[in-house]
């Protein structure tokens, strides 16, 4: 499958059902890997790199009974930058892995759960994505392909430290779970520096959309945890679910704190937003996605007409520089994608009000 497949999806179908949370927004599994008797990325040859490419080709790319998906492989450095861009706004390459200039691949499934980095910071690094708050279901994904691939390459491994990976950080499991959240109200009331401390201190880390060194953009956050070693995979998904149902309970808490305290300006400022998407000829990518995270938490609290969590979602990953110019079809300057992107998304709450029309009044897009 070419690369154009992938790019023009800008809801993959892993992200098409409707989510029954407005505050879980996906979950990630990553397992980092390398192969024994290899040198690292940090310090392997051109060749190195070619030959751990290979070995993943001959593994992913056959069609046998045992191969539990059906993957599509693409080089980096064949890659257009506007496309790498693409790949990191909607997480299925890192940041890291789109600087690559003559190294780096990655392998997707057609539905954009499963992505496998090959020669970013590991060999090898295994992303299973799922919709809402689903730890399990991304990591019997992710540990699907990590067993298929342990029956052909012999990964880095020491029976007292576990999986052995570039950053220590990750050596033990090389497990790396994280969950995101849009947490507008804890945002807005000003805790969310607290709340940091003390997920902190729990052995979790707080970044931001695009993860380490990225902002919190929309009032998205993801939470992931930071030990990887000396703790089973099981206990590192259990303390993490816990740790996000207790940020969920304080977010709704803190909603419901917003309307009993002044719920005329509350229901001001969301309808504002609601506006300026409908109305503003230009909007920033940072304008954008703060009128989105209002308008997600009116309709959640009932302030605002109904739209699907879906189509937000769709507006979300829409809105970004990348996937505007892939849909316009040419590099635009910045300023012409402010203009593109406000008429995109007046356009994409048009259809949704165009589909509420047609299944009645009072319905909406499910």
């Amino acid at each position: 499958m070419n690369i154009e497949h992938f790019l023009t999806l800008a809801n993959p179908s892993w992200m098409q059902s409707e989510s029954d949370s407005d505050i879980v927004i996906s979950t990630r599994i990553r397992l980092a890997r390398n192969i024994a008797n290899v040198r690292f990325p940090i310090s392997f040859t051109e060749q190195d790199a070619e030959q751990i490419d290979e070995q993943l080709m001959n593994a992913l790319l056959t069609v046998d009974n045992e191969n539990p998906y059906h993957f599509s492989y693409f080089s980096i450095k064949d890659m257009p930058q506007l496309q790498r861009q693409i790949l990191v706004e909607k997480h299925l390459i890192s940041p890291n892995l789109a600087r690559r200039k003559k190294i780096g691949s990655f392998f997707l499934t057609e539905n954009e759960s499963i992505s496998i980095l090959v020669n970013e910071e590991d060999h090898i690094r295994i992303q299973s994505l799922a919709q809402g708050m689903d730890l399990k279901r991304a990591y019997d994904q992710a540990k699907t392909v990590d067993r298929y691939l342990s029956k052909s390459i012999d990964f880095a491994y020491e029976e007292r430290y576990g999986y052995l990976t570039s950053c220590p950080s990750n050596v033990g499991t090389g497990l790396r779970a994280s969950v995101m959240l849009h947490l507008p109200a804890l945002t807005l009331t000003k805790q969310m520096n607290a709340l940091i401390q003390m997920i902190t201190r729990l052995g979790m880390v707080v970044r931001g959309i695009y993860g380490e060194g990225s902002d919190n953009l929309g009032n998205v956050y993801q939470i992931s945890n930071q030990i990887t070693l000396g703790k089973s995979e099981e206990d590192i998904l259990q303390e993490l679910e816990k740790v996000v149902e207790q940020i969920i309970q304080k977010e709704q808490l803190a909603r419901k704190n917003l309307l009993l305290r002044a719920p005329s300006v509350l229901e001001d400022r969301l309808s504002r937003s609601l506006g300026t998407l409908k109305y503003a000829k230009i909007l920033t990518s940072e304008e954008a996605a703060s009128c989105l995270s209002n308008v997600r938490l009116g309709v959640s609290l009932g302030l605002l007409e109904p739209i699907s969590q879906r189509k937000l979602n769709e507006c979300m990953l829409i809105m970004q520089p990348g996937l505007i110019q892939q849909y316009v079809g040419t590099t635009l300057q910045a300023t012409e994608r402010d203009m593109y992107r406000a008429k995109l998304l007046q356009e994409k709450l048009q259809e949704q009000a165009s589909n509420d029309g047609e299944k009645g009044e009072g319905s909406y897009d499910v």
